[in-house]
């Protein structure tokens, strides 16, 4: 039986079309990996969005399907298109139109992790970066597009709600300008990959728990929010970042007093989501 890098939770009693997921937490760090990296694992971990996929485990018990991701970011990046390939990193990669986030070494096999730091001591071939591809990106998106299939045909509209970690130094870094930094960022593609009531309602729930929420700047939705966000078509996508200081110490990474409280913001979250995608009943006749 092949070895799958994701975990899929599916309730038991379905009852929304709503979706959650984590594609950036997980942190299965094979040896031959850590072998190949110039970087301890501590080190490897500062691209991880850990415990994210903690914060949404009550996803099931609340009707709605829970897709996570067991393959690190650093090793192969999820939220990536397939053909994001780092000529830089991987011999035999023709170089591409002008691409920044495989320009800066995040493409889909990423040369890079947090704070520039390189992974490797040389370039990989490009057998390496297929297979890498073969055996975790194509069957996390495979599963994900059977998910999106499977919740719009039997609940008419699916939400997808992409659940994302941000540093908060990185915070700071971009969003200087604003008169008060960002706890949550939701990207949404500046309307393209959502409903505007869906991005409002998560909206509206972040911010009745006190926190400040900026939309779009600086992260407006990567790989996912923009192939599989169809608003048009009843699919929505959304991409949910949140500060790492507010639930986790990001020197040694090991969550701290805030975890419970986001723990419970974010279940709240998922019920109000899953209220929007629940089919809603005819209204009986008078």
């Amino acid at each position: 039986m092949q070895k799958t890098h994701f975990d899929l939770y599916l309730p038991e009693t379905p009852l929304s079309g709503a979706i959650f997921a984590s594609p950036h937490s997980g942190r299965g760090y094979g040896e031959a990996f850590l072998e190949a990296s110039v970087l301890d694992a501590h080190t490897l971990r500062s691209s991880e969005d850990a415990f994210v996929d903690k914060l949404i485990a009550d996803a099931p018990r609340l009707g709605v399907p829970l897709l996570t991701a067991r393959t690190p970011r650093a090793y192969v990046d999820l939220n990536r298109a397939a053909d994001e390939l780092d000529p830089a990193l991987i011999h035999g990669v023709r170089r591409q139109a002008h691409n920044p986030r495989v320009t800066s070494g995040l493409g889909v096999i990423p040369r890079v992790v947090a704070g520039g730091r390189a992974i490797y001591r040389g370039r990989l071939p490009i057998e390496e970066a297929q297979a890498r591809l073969s055996e975790h990106w194509h069957p996390y998106h495979d599963a994900l597009q059977g998910l999106l299939a499977s919740q719009r045909e039997a609940f008419g509209r699916v939400i997808l709600v992409d659940c994302h970690s941000m540093p908060h130094e990185a915070i700071e870094h971009h969003c200087m300008s604003m008169d008060r930094l960002p706890d949550v960022v939701l990207g949404d593609r500046f309307g393209a990959s959502a409903d505007p009531d869906v991005t409002a309602a998560i909206e509206a729930v972040f911010e009745s728990e006190g926190l400040v929420v900026a939309r779009n700047t600086p992260f407006a939705g990567a790989y996912i929010s923009q192939r599989y966000g169809r608003p048009s078509s009843m699919q929505s996508v959304v991409q949910v970042e949140l500060d790492r200081s507010l639930y986790m110490d990001e020197r040694t990474l090991v969550p701290h007093e805030g975890f419970a409280r986001m723990r419970r913001v974010m279940s709240r979250l998922i019920a109000e989501v899953a209220g929007l995608a629940r089919p809603q009943m005819p209204l009986a006749a008078e």
